[in-house]
Protein backbone atom coordinates (compact mmCIF):
# COMPACT_ATOMS: atom_id res chain seq x y z
CA UNK A 1 0.00 0.00 0.00
CA UNK A 2 2.75 2.05 0.84
CA UNK A 3 4.85 1.63 -2.25
CA UNK A 4 1.39 1.94 -4.49
CA UNK A 5 1.15 5.88 -2.94
CA UNK A 6 4.61 6.48 -3.54
CA UNK A 7 4.48 5.41 -6.83
CA UNK A 8 1.23 7.30 -7.19
CA UNK A 9 2.36 10.27 -6.34
CA UNK A 10 5.58 9.90 -8.30
CA UNK A 11 3.55 9.30 -11.33
CA UNK A 12 1.67 12.81 -10.66
CA UNK A 13 4.65 14.97 -10.09
CA UNK A 14 5.90 13.64 -13.07
CA UNK A 15 3.10 14.80 -15.49
CA UNK A 16 3.16 18.11 -13.86
CA UNK A 17 6.74 18.55 -14.64
CA UNK A 18 6.19 17.87 -17.94
CA UNK A 19 3.15 19.64 -18.15
CA UNK A 20 4.90 22.60 -16.59
CA UNK A 21 8.40 22.13 -19.41
CA UNK A 22 5.78 21.78 -22.16
CA UNK A 23 4.29 26.03 -21.25
CA UNK A 24 7.88 27.37 -20.39
CA UNK A 25 8.85 25.88 -23.95
CA UNK A 26 5.57 26.94 -25.52
CA UNK A 27 5.80 30.05 -23.99
CA UNK A 28 8.78 31.27 -23.86
CA UNK A 29 9.63 32.06 -27.34
CA UNK A 30 6.58 34.05 -27.38
CA UNK A 31 7.96 36.23 -24.34
CA UNK A 32 11.08 36.75 -25.91
CA UNK A 33 9.38 37.40 -29.64
CA UNK A 34 7.49 40.24 -27.22
CA UNK A 35 10.48 41.81 -25.56
CA UNK A 36 12.98 41.98 -28.87
CA UNK A 37 9.18 43.91 -30.26
CA UNK A 38 8.63 46.15 -27.57
CA UNK A 39 10.22 49.64 -27.63
CA UNK A 40 11.26 52.31 -25.48
CA UNK A 41 9.29 54.92 -24.08
CA UNK A 42 8.69 57.48 -27.00
CA UNK A 43 6.48 60.77 -28.00
CA UNK A 44 5.04 61.13 -31.44
CA UNK A 45 5.76 64.59 -32.46
CA UNK A 46 2.74 67.15 -32.62
CA UNK A 47 2.21 69.86 -34.60
CA UNK A 48 3.33 72.82 -33.19
CA UNK A 49 6.14 71.51 -31.31
CA UNK A 50 9.57 72.77 -30.93
CA UNK A 51 12.41 70.28 -29.79
CA UNK A 52 12.91 72.70 -26.78
CA UNK A 53 9.04 72.52 -25.57
CA UNK A 54 9.32 68.72 -26.06
CA UNK A 55 12.15 68.90 -23.72
CA UNK A 56 10.95 71.35 -20.69
CA UNK A 57 7.20 69.39 -20.78
CA UNK A 58 9.07 65.95 -20.22
CA UNK A 59 11.63 67.39 -17.97
CA UNK A 60 14.98 66.63 -20.42
CA UNK A 61 17.97 68.27 -21.41
CA UNK A 62 17.58 69.41 -25.21
CA UNK A 63 21.70 67.86 -24.98
CA UNK A 64 20.12 64.64 -23.66
CA UNK A 65 17.18 64.49 -26.06
CA UNK A 66 19.21 65.04 -29.27
CA UNK A 67 22.19 62.47 -28.88
CA UNK A 68 19.27 59.76 -27.91
CA UNK A 69 17.81 60.48 -31.27
CA UNK A 70 20.93 61.12 -33.26
CA UNK A 71 19.67 64.89 -33.76
CA UNK A 72 21.88 66.50 -35.99
CA UNK A 73 19.39 69.55 -36.77
CA UNK A 74 16.26 70.28 -34.51
CA UNK A 75 14.53 72.33 -37.18
CA UNK A 76 14.30 69.13 -39.28
CA UNK A 77 11.99 68.17 -36.69
CA UNK A 78 8.71 66.42 -38.47
CA UNK A 79 4.85 65.54 -37.32
CA UNK A 80 4.86 61.62 -36.34
CA UNK A 81 8.01 61.45 -35.70
CA UNK A 82 8.68 58.93 -32.78
CA UNK A 83 11.07 60.45 -30.19
CA UNK A 84 12.75 58.41 -27.32
CA UNK A 85 12.58 60.05 -24.17
CA UNK A 86 16.10 59.69 -22.23
CA UNK A 87 15.94 58.51 -18.73
CA UNK A 88 12.96 56.08 -18.72
CA UNK A 89 14.83 53.05 -19.08
CA UNK A 90 12.43 49.88 -18.13
CA UNK A 91 9.34 51.69 -19.57
CA UNK A 92 7.80 50.80 -22.82
CA UNK A 93 4.73 52.74 -24.43
CA UNK A 94 3.68 56.23 -26.27
CA UNK A 95 3.89 58.96 -23.48
CA UNK A 96 1.45 61.83 -23.17
CA UNK A 97 1.35 64.94 -20.77
CA UNK A 98 -1.63 66.39 -19.49
CA UNK A 99 -1.75 69.42 -16.81
CA UNK A 100 -1.48 69.21 -12.80
CA UNK A 101 -4.25 70.76 -11.11
CA UNK A 102 -5.02 71.82 -7.87
CA UNK A 103 -5.60 68.69 -5.77
CA UNK A 104 -3.56 66.11 -7.08
CA UNK A 105 -0.46 64.19 -5.91
CA UNK A 106 1.48 61.05 -6.21
CA UNK A 107 -0.46 58.73 -4.62
CA UNK A 108 -3.72 60.16 -5.88
CA UNK A 109 -2.58 60.48 -9.03
CA UNK A 110 -1.47 56.68 -9.23
CA UNK A 111 -4.44 56.08 -7.79
CA UNK A 112 -6.01 57.87 -10.81
CA UNK A 113 -4.30 56.67 -13.64
CA UNK A 114 -3.51 53.34 -12.46
CA UNK A 115 -0.26 53.67 -12.47
CA UNK A 116 2.35 52.70 -9.69
CA UNK A 117 3.71 56.30 -7.61
CA UNK A 118 7.01 54.82 -8.33
CA UNK A 119 6.22 54.58 -12.51
CA UNK A 120 5.34 58.33 -11.86
CA UNK A 121 8.02 59.53 -9.99
CA UNK A 122 10.30 58.19 -13.08
CA UNK A 123 8.23 59.51 -15.72
CA UNK A 124 8.22 63.15 -14.84
CA UNK A 125 11.70 62.80 -13.40
CA UNK A 126 10.66 64.03 -9.87
CA UNK A 127 13.41 64.77 -7.33
CA UNK A 128 10.45 66.16 -4.53
CA UNK A 129 6.56 66.23 -4.17
CA UNK A 130 6.66 70.08 -5.12
CA UNK A 131 7.47 69.20 -8.40
CA UNK A 132 3.56 68.53 -8.74
CA UNK A 133 2.60 72.31 -8.65
CA UNK A 134 -0.80 73.42 -10.65
CA UNK A 135 -0.09 73.88 -13.83
CA UNK A 136 2.98 71.20 -14.35
CA UNK A 137 3.02 69.37 -16.92
CA UNK A 138 2.50 65.60 -15.71
CA UNK A 139 3.57 62.88 -18.26
CA UNK A 140 1.65 59.49 -18.58
CA UNK A 141 1.25 56.56 -20.63
CA UNK A 142 -1.57 57.17 -23.43
CA UNK A 143 -2.85 53.58 -22.44
CA UNK A 144 -3.57 55.02 -18.96
CA UNK A 145 -5.56 58.10 -19.79
CA UNK A 146 -8.57 56.32 -20.83
CA UNK A 147 -9.35 56.71 -17.07
CA UNK A 148 -12.90 55.54 -15.14
CA UNK A 149 -15.01 57.89 -12.91
CA UNK A 150 -14.28 57.16 -9.67
CA UNK A 151 -15.81 58.20 -6.59
CA UNK A 152 -13.71 59.63 -3.58
CA UNK A 153 -14.62 59.53 -0.25
CA UNK A 154 -12.21 61.20 3.00
CA UNK A 155 -10.95 58.71 5.55
CA UNK A 156 -10.94 60.54 8.76
CA UNK A 157 -9.44 60.50 12.03
CA UNK A 158 -9.72 57.08 14.03
CA UNK A 159 -11.67 55.15 11.06
CA UNK A 160 -10.80 51.82 9.83
CA UNK A 161 -11.78 50.75 6.06
CA UNK A 162 -14.46 48.75 7.12
CA UNK A 163 -16.28 51.62 8.43
CA UNK A 164 -15.55 53.30 5.52
CA UNK A 165 -16.75 50.69 3.35
CA UNK A 166 -19.88 49.89 4.77
CA UNK A 167 -20.92 53.83 4.99
CA UNK A 168 -20.25 54.56 1.25
CA UNK A 169 -22.08 51.01 0.41
CA UNK A 170 -18.68 49.33 -1.07
CA UNK A 171 -16.07 46.31 -0.41
CA UNK A 172 -13.29 47.00 2.11
CA UNK A 173 -11.38 44.44 0.39
CA UNK A 174 -12.25 46.39 -3.30
CA UNK A 175 -11.02 49.37 -1.47
CA UNK A 176 -7.90 48.37 -0.65
CA UNK A 177 -7.40 46.65 -4.26
CA UNK A 178 -8.76 49.50 -5.84
CA UNK A 179 -6.51 51.84 -3.69
CA UNK A 180 -2.93 49.49 -4.03
CA UNK A 181 -3.15 49.16 0.21
CA UNK A 182 -0.89 46.51 1.39
CA UNK A 183 -2.94 45.68 4.48
CA UNK A 184 -6.53 46.92 5.32
CA UNK A 185 -4.39 48.02 8.40
CA UNK A 186 -1.60 50.83 6.86
CA UNK A 187 -3.84 53.61 6.45
CA UNK A 188 -3.13 57.42 6.97
CA UNK A 189 -6.23 59.46 8.39
CA UNK A 190 -6.94 62.32 6.02
CA UNK A 191 -6.19 59.79 2.88
CA UNK A 192 -8.78 60.05 0.04
CA UNK A 193 -9.88 56.49 -1.09
CA UNK A 194 -10.80 56.04 -4.97
CA UNK A 195 -13.67 53.42 -5.92
CA UNK A 196 -15.43 52.80 -8.93
CA UNK A 197 -18.40 52.24 -7.39
CA UNK A 198 -21.50 54.61 -6.76
CA UNK A 199 -19.17 57.21 -8.97
CA UNK A 200 -20.51 60.41 -10.40
CA UNK A 201 -21.04 60.44 -14.13
CA UNK A 202 -21.94 63.98 -14.47
CA UNK A 203 -18.64 65.78 -13.67
CA UNK A 204 -15.79 66.77 -15.80
CA UNK A 205 -12.27 65.10 -15.41
CA UNK A 206 -10.50 68.37 -16.08
CA UNK A 207 -9.43 70.16 -12.68
CA UNK A 208 -11.06 67.32 -10.57
CA UNK A 209 -8.90 67.24 -7.04
CA UNK A 210 -8.38 63.52 -6.88
CA UNK A 211 -6.46 63.76 -3.60
CA UNK A 212 -9.67 65.76 -1.85
CA UNK A 213 -13.51 64.23 -0.85
CA UNK A 214 -15.79 63.44 -3.34
CA UNK A 215 -17.81 66.17 -2.16
CA UNK A 216 -15.75 68.65 -3.62
CA UNK A 217 -16.38 68.56 -7.51
CA UNK A 218 -13.84 70.89 -9.41
CA UNK A 219 -10.92 73.18 -7.83
CA UNK A 220 -9.85 76.14 -10.76
CA UNK A 221 -7.35 78.57 -10.63
CA UNK A 222 -6.83 80.87 -13.24
CA UNK A 223 -4.51 81.42 -14.05
CA UNK A 224 -2.44 78.12 -13.21
CA UNK A 225 0.87 79.87 -13.39
CA UNK A 226 0.61 82.74 -11.19
CA UNK A 227 2.42 86.51 -12.34
CA UNK A 228 3.65 88.97 -9.99
CA UNK A 229 1.03 91.94 -10.05
CA UNK A 230 -1.96 89.97 -11.14
CA UNK A 231 -5.33 89.17 -9.52
CA UNK A 232 -5.98 84.93 -9.21
CA UNK A 233 -9.04 83.86 -8.83
CA UNK A 234 -9.78 80.56 -7.07
CA UNK A 235 -13.50 79.00 -8.00
CA UNK A 236 -14.38 75.72 -6.34
CA UNK A 237 -17.84 73.84 -6.84
CA UNK A 238 -18.74 71.76 -3.96
CA UNK A 239 -21.29 69.94 -2.38
CA UNK A 240 -23.90 72.44 -0.59
CA UNK A 241 -22.91 72.65 2.85
CA UNK A 242 -19.38 72.14 2.13
CA UNK A 243 -17.33 75.28 3.52
CA UNK A 244 -14.03 76.28 2.40
CA UNK A 245 -10.72 78.91 4.13
CA UNK A 246 -7.74 79.18 2.89
CA UNK A 247 -4.57 81.57 2.39
CA UNK A 248 -1.74 81.88 -0.57
CA UNK A 249 1.33 83.16 0.15
CA UNK A 250 0.16 83.95 3.76
CA UNK A 251 -2.60 86.01 3.03
CA UNK A 252 -6.14 84.90 3.96
CA UNK A 253 -8.53 83.93 1.16
CA UNK A 254 -12.40 84.11 1.42
CA UNK A 255 -14.37 82.42 -0.68
CA UNK A 256 -17.83 84.04 -1.57
CA UNK A 257 -20.71 82.28 -3.36
CA UNK A 258 -20.87 83.56 -7.22
CA UNK A 259 -23.99 83.70 -9.21
CA UNK A 260 -23.73 80.33 -10.38
CA UNK A 261 -23.33 78.82 -6.97
CA UNK A 262 -19.83 78.12 -6.73
CA UNK A 263 -17.42 79.76 -4.32
CA UNK A 264 -15.14 82.02 -5.15
CA UNK A 265 -11.71 84.18 -3.94
CA UNK A 266 -9.86 86.41 -5.39
CA UNK A 267 -6.09 87.50 -4.82
CA UNK A 268 -4.02 89.52 -5.49
CA UNK A 269 -0.12 88.34 -6.30
CA UNK A 270 2.45 91.44 -5.26
CA UNK A 271 4.18 93.02 -7.73
CA UNK A 272 7.63 92.60 -5.43
CA UNK A 273 6.74 89.04 -4.66
CA UNK A 274 9.92 86.60 -5.59
CA UNK A 275 9.34 84.29 -8.52
CA UNK A 276 9.58 80.35 -7.21
CA UNK A 277 6.93 77.87 -5.37
CA UNK A 278 4.49 79.33 -3.01
CA UNK A 279 1.94 76.92 -0.74
CA UNK A 280 -2.06 77.16 -1.52
CA UNK A 281 -3.69 75.96 1.48
CA UNK A 282 -7.40 75.28 1.43
CA UNK A 283 -8.77 73.63 4.41
CA UNK A 284 -12.77 73.22 5.42
CA UNK A 285 -15.81 71.09 6.15
CA UNK A 286 -17.84 68.76 4.88
CA UNK A 287 -21.39 68.41 4.86
CA UNK A 288 -23.21 66.26 8.01
CA UNK A 289 -22.96 62.45 7.78
CA UNK A 290 -25.06 60.22 8.78
CA UNK A 291 -24.11 60.11 12.34
CA UNK A 292 -24.06 64.06 12.44
CA UNK A 293 -20.83 64.51 12.22
CA UNK A 294 -18.91 66.89 10.06
CA UNK A 295 -15.34 65.75 8.81
CA UNK A 296 -12.76 68.49 8.23
CA UNK A 297 -10.23 68.60 5.37
CA UNK A 298 -7.03 70.14 4.83
CA UNK A 299 -4.92 70.40 1.52
CA UNK A 300 -1.92 71.90 1.05
CA UNK A 301 -0.32 72.33 -2.86
CA UNK A 302 2.50 74.33 -4.37
CA UNK A 303 1.88 77.39 -6.80
CA UNK A 304 4.61 78.76 -9.25
CA UNK A 305 4.62 82.58 -9.04
CA UNK A 306 6.65 83.88 -12.48
CA UNK A 307 8.25 87.35 -13.22
CA UNK A 308 5.80 90.03 -14.66
CA UNK A 309 8.92 90.96 -16.42
CA UNK A 310 8.41 94.86 -15.34
CA UNK A 311 11.00 97.54 -16.91
CA UNK A 312 12.83 99.67 -14.95
CA UNK A 313 11.75 103.69 -14.95
CA UNK A 314 14.27 106.22 -14.86
CA UNK A 315 15.16 107.46 -11.25
CA UNK A 316 13.10 110.27 -10.52
CA UNK A 317 14.00 113.39 -8.22
CA UNK A 318 10.58 114.02 -5.46
CA UNK A 319 10.48 115.45 -1.90
CA UNK A 320 13.21 113.84 0.21
CA UNK A 321 9.87 114.20 3.01
CA UNK A 322 7.75 112.11 0.80
CA UNK A 323 10.22 108.95 0.98
CA UNK A 324 10.98 109.26 4.32
CA UNK A 325 10.28 106.03 6.24
CA UNK A 326 8.97 108.13 9.62
CA UNK A 327 6.17 109.57 7.25
CA UNK A 328 5.75 106.49 4.35
CA UNK A 329 5.73 103.65 7.25
CA UNK A 330 2.65 105.24 9.04
CA UNK A 331 0.91 106.44 5.52
CA UNK A 332 1.11 103.14 4.09
CA UNK A 333 0.27 101.15 6.78
CA UNK A 334 -3.31 103.45 7.07
CA UNK A 335 -3.50 102.95 3.11
CA UNK A 336 -3.64 98.97 3.40
CA UNK A 337 -5.47 99.23 6.21
CA UNK A 338 -8.58 100.76 4.86
CA UNK A 339 -8.36 97.83 1.57
CA UNK A 340 -8.17 95.01 3.80
CA UNK A 341 -11.73 94.58 5.04
CA UNK A 342 -13.90 91.64 2.66
CA UNK A 343 -17.37 92.68 2.05
CA UNK A 344 -19.52 89.73 0.79
CA UNK A 345 -21.21 92.06 -1.42
CA UNK A 346 -19.80 92.29 -4.96
CA UNK A 347 -21.09 95.42 -6.39
CA UNK A 348 -19.82 95.59 -9.79
CA UNK A 349 -20.62 93.66 -12.98
CA UNK A 350 -18.14 92.94 -15.90
CA UNK A 351 -15.20 94.57 -16.43
CA UNK A 352 -14.25 97.96 -15.16
CA UNK A 353 -14.26 101.27 -16.97
CA UNK A 354 -11.88 103.61 -17.49
CA UNK A 355 -11.58 106.41 -14.57
CA UNK A 356 -10.41 108.78 -17.03
CA UNK A 357 -11.99 110.66 -19.86
CA UNK A 358 -10.98 110.93 -23.93
CA UNK A 359 -8.68 111.61 -24.71
CA UNK A 360 -6.35 110.70 -21.48
CA UNK A 361 -8.02 106.78 -21.28
CA UNK A 362 -5.78 105.52 -22.96
CA UNK A 363 -2.63 108.06 -22.13
CA UNK A 364 -0.41 106.28 -19.55
CA UNK A 365 2.91 107.62 -19.01
CA UNK A 366 3.79 104.90 -16.22
CA UNK A 367 2.29 101.14 -15.60
CA UNK A 368 1.99 99.33 -13.04
CA UNK A 369 4.47 97.15 -12.00
CA UNK A 370 7.81 99.47 -13.35
CA UNK A 371 10.62 99.73 -10.63
CA UNK A 372 11.32 102.90 -9.56
CA UNK A 373 13.87 104.58 -7.87
CA UNK A 374 13.77 107.87 -6.05
CA UNK A 375 16.54 110.26 -5.93
CA UNK A 376 19.16 107.76 -6.32
CA UNK A 377 18.07 105.07 -4.61
CA UNK A 378 17.96 101.43 -4.41
CA UNK A 379 15.17 100.11 -7.29
CA UNK A 380 13.52 99.15 -4.20
CA UNK A 381 10.16 100.45 -5.00
CA UNK A 382 7.40 99.58 -7.72
CA UNK A 383 4.61 102.15 -9.36
CA UNK A 384 1.29 100.57 -7.56
CA UNK A 385 -0.35 101.87 -10.30
CA UNK A 386 -1.69 103.19 -13.58
CA UNK A 387 -0.95 106.51 -14.16
CA UNK A 388 -3.11 108.67 -16.46
CA UNK A 389 -2.10 111.94 -18.30
CA UNK A 390 -4.34 114.91 -17.94
CA UNK A 391 -3.93 118.11 -16.35
CA UNK A 392 -5.33 119.88 -13.12
CA UNK A 393 -8.86 120.44 -13.04
CA UNK A 394 -9.55 116.64 -15.30
CA UNK A 395 -12.62 114.64 -14.24
CA UNK A 396 -11.84 111.32 -12.63
CA UNK A 397 -14.90 108.96 -13.08
CA UNK A 398 -15.58 105.96 -10.89
CA UNK A 399 -14.76 103.12 -12.83
CA UNK A 400 -17.72 100.67 -11.57
CA UNK A 401 -20.20 100.86 -8.44
CA UNK A 402 -19.11 101.00 -4.99
CA UNK A 403 -18.78 102.24 -1.33
CA UNK A 404 -16.57 105.47 -0.52
CA UNK A 405 -14.43 104.49 2.55
CA UNK A 406 -11.43 107.21 2.36
CA UNK A 407 -11.61 110.67 1.12
CA UNK A 408 -9.33 113.07 2.40
CA UNK A 409 -5.34 114.83 2.09
CA UNK A 410 -2.12 112.56 2.66
CA UNK A 411 1.18 113.71 2.28
CA UNK A 412 2.42 111.06 -0.58
CA UNK A 413 -0.81 110.27 -1.66
CA UNK A 414 -2.09 113.72 -1.94
CA UNK A 415 -6.02 114.00 -1.89
CA UNK A 416 -7.01 110.60 -2.35
CA UNK A 417 -10.26 108.52 -2.56
CA UNK A 418 -10.49 104.67 -1.63
CA UNK A 419 -13.55 102.76 -2.58
CA UNK A 420 -14.61 99.59 -1.89
CA UNK A 421 -16.29 97.46 -4.23
CA UNK A 422 -16.75 94.48 -2.91
CA UNK A 423 -15.12 91.17 -2.13
CA UNK A 424 -12.23 92.35 -0.95
CA UNK A 425 -11.42 94.69 -4.09
CA UNK A 426 -10.97 98.21 -3.94
CA UNK A 427 -9.92 101.05 -6.03
CA UNK A 428 -7.67 104.33 -5.24
CA UNK A 429 -7.30 107.94 -6.79
CA UNK A 430 -4.78 110.05 -5.43
CA UNK A 431 -3.28 113.19 -6.29
CA UNK A 432 -6.43 114.96 -6.37
CA UNK A 433 -6.55 118.59 -7.36
CA UNK A 434 -10.15 118.79 -5.80
CA UNK A 435 -12.40 115.46 -3.97
CA UNK A 436 -15.73 115.46 -4.82
CA UNK A 437 -17.24 112.67 -2.43
CA UNK A 438 -17.39 111.89 0.98
CA UNK A 439 -17.02 108.92 3.31
CA UNK A 440 -20.00 106.65 2.87
CA UNK A 441 -21.32 107.73 -0.31
CA UNK A 442 -22.36 105.13 -3.30
CA UNK A 443 -20.94 105.52 -6.36
CA UNK A 444 -22.38 104.43 -10.06
CA UNK A 445 -20.01 103.78 -12.64
CA UNK A 446 -18.95 106.98 -14.56
CA UNK A 447 -20.22 109.44 -11.85
CA UNK A 448 -17.47 112.08 -11.56
CA UNK A 449 -15.71 111.70 -7.89
CA UNK A 450 -12.65 114.24 -8.46
CA UNK A 451 -10.47 116.62 -10.10
CA UNK A 452 -6.55 115.64 -11.36
CA UNK A 453 -4.18 117.40 -9.27
CA UNK A 454 -0.62 117.72 -8.24
CA UNK A 455 -0.92 116.73 -5.04
CA UNK A 456 1.39 114.64 -3.02
CA UNK A 457 5.07 113.22 -4.10
CA UNK A 458 4.68 113.86 -7.97
CA UNK A 459 6.43 115.37 -10.39
CA UNK A 460 3.52 116.91 -12.32
CA UNK A 461 -0.41 116.81 -12.56
CA UNK A 462 -1.71 113.26 -13.08
CA UNK A 463 -4.20 110.31 -11.80
CA UNK A 464 -2.45 107.86 -10.11
CA UNK A 465 -5.49 104.76 -10.26
CA UNK A 466 -4.90 101.66 -8.19
CA UNK A 467 -7.05 98.29 -7.69
CA UNK A 468 -6.85 96.52 -4.55
CA UNK A 469 -7.70 93.13 -4.20
CA UNK A 470 -7.24 90.48 -1.08
CA UNK A 471 -5.04 93.55 0.54
CA UNK A 472 -2.46 93.67 -2.78
CA UNK A 473 -1.99 96.25 -5.84
CA UNK A 474 -2.70 94.94 -9.09
CA UNK A 475 -2.26 95.83 -12.36
CA UNK A 476 -5.35 98.11 -12.98
CA UNK A 477 -4.64 97.19 -16.58
CA UNK A 478 -5.98 93.49 -15.79
CA UNK A 479 -9.48 95.21 -14.53
CA UNK A 480 -10.05 97.41 -18.07
CA UNK A 481 -9.79 94.19 -19.99
CA UNK A 482 -11.29 91.29 -17.60
CA UNK A 483 -14.54 91.10 -16.13
CA UNK A 484 -13.65 89.23 -13.21
CA UNK A 485 -14.23 86.93 -11.25
CA UNK A 486 -12.97 84.98 -14.66
CA UNK A 487 -12.46 81.22 -14.67
CA UNK A 488 -11.59 79.89 -17.91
Amino acid sequence: MFFFRRTKCFQIAWKLSLAFFAFLMFFAPVQTALAQESEDAVYVVQDGDSLWEIAVRFRVSIDDLTQTNGITDPSQLSVGARLIIPGLEGIQGTLTTTTVGYGDNLRSLGRRYHLPVETLTQLNHIASPAELFVGASLVLLEENTAIEEKSRMLLTSGQSLLELAVINSTNPWTLALENDLPSLWQLISGDVMHSNENAASDESEISKPSALPGEIYTITINPSLLVQGNTSVMSIAAEQGTTFSGSLIDRELHFLESDDGSLTALQGIHAMTPPGLYSLTITGTLPADAAGNRPSFAFSQAVLVTSGNYPFDPVLTVSPETIDPAVTAPEDAEWAALAAPVTPEKQWEGSFTTPAPPPFSDCWPSKYGNRRSYNGSAYSYFHSGLDFCGGVGVNILAPAAGTVVFAGPMTVRGNATMINHGWGVYTGYLHQSEILVKVGDQVTPGQVIGLVGGTGRVTGPHLHWEVWVGGVQVDPLEWLETGFPSIQ
